[in-house]
């Protein structure tokens, strides 16, 4: 069922399907709910699963301001506290992974676990960065303008106000993430977006995280891979804590 819900000034358009413990699923930038399609929006079936969009994006119209991250998790804290009440399983990939992140860093009440997929705390993290010069992806234009209260004009000053966010927000430091008091799990494609290295150091970063890295897949690894992309999440998202055989990072062995 899908409705509006207004939350610090935007009225922002959500999915809500399923029945059970609440998981929501936040999208990537310049994207929208879709992102989901085929993939993790099957956890329906055992949850019940909210796809909100955040403002300038899918069918939720941009409003003045800018398009950042830390403003993107202020709408999505708003949303939890109006649509959920209470806290959700947040489940964030590319951009929606950096929202989810600082959701949990905000408002650690509201987050029961995370999942960040394809995500980056930092922008050194990005082998490729948001550009506004050239034309973008016909695609990509499309399927901004099928859903865009806004229509395919408006379309340019979105990428914009990404460009410009991503050029003024840098992003986290590791020391931060300590403050994330959920379990994670932290899962990316082998040949990502994000550079390996900065995926393995959020995960150490993180002090209750999970590794997955999906092989012969990249940043796309939602459509790429999404069988395996589904089992990993289902499974942490519905498994409890278990203790692993012969720790060594756990355990609090220096490695290095």
């Amino acid at each position: 069922m899908a409705d509006y819900v207004r939350v610090n000034g935007v009225s922002m358009w959500y999915d809500d399907r399923g029945a059970g413990e609440p998981v929501v699923l936040l999208h990537g930038g310049l994207s929208d709910a879709r992102d989901f399609a085929g993939n993790l929006d099957t956890l329906a079936g055992g949850f019940r699963l909210l796809l909100p969009e955040c403002r300038a994006h899918g069918h939720t119209a941009d409003v003045p301001g800018p398009l950042s991250l830390a403003v993107m998790a202020q709408d999505i804290v708003a949303f939890l506290e109006r649509v959920v009440g209470g806290p959700a399983r947040l489940v964030g990939y590319s951009a929606g992974a950096g929202v989810a992140l600082r959701v949990a860093l905000d408002r650690p009440d509201l987050v029961e676990r995370l999942v960040l997929v394809s995500g980056a705390f930092h922008t050194d993290g990005l082998i490729l960065r948001p550009s506004a010069e050239g034309e973008p992806p016909p695609l990509l234009v499309a399927a901004y303008a099928e859903v865009s209260p806004d229509g395919a004009g408006h379309f340019p000053a979105v990428i914009a106000k990404v460009v410009d966010a991503v050029a003024e927000e840098d992003g986290l430091e590791p020391a931060d993430l300590a403050g994330v008091n959920c379990r994670t799990l932290v899962m990316a494609g082998d040949d990502d977006l994000v550079r390996l290295e900065h995926t393995v150091a959020l995960y150490h970063a993180l002090p209750d995280a999970q590794l997955a890295i999906v092989p012969g897949t990249s940043h796309l690894l939602l459509l790429g891979r999404p069988d395996e992309c589904v089992r990993l999440v289902s499974d942490f998202l519905t498994s409890e804590a278990r203790p692993t055989l012969m720790p060594i990072r756990r355990a609090g062995i220096h490695v290095g």
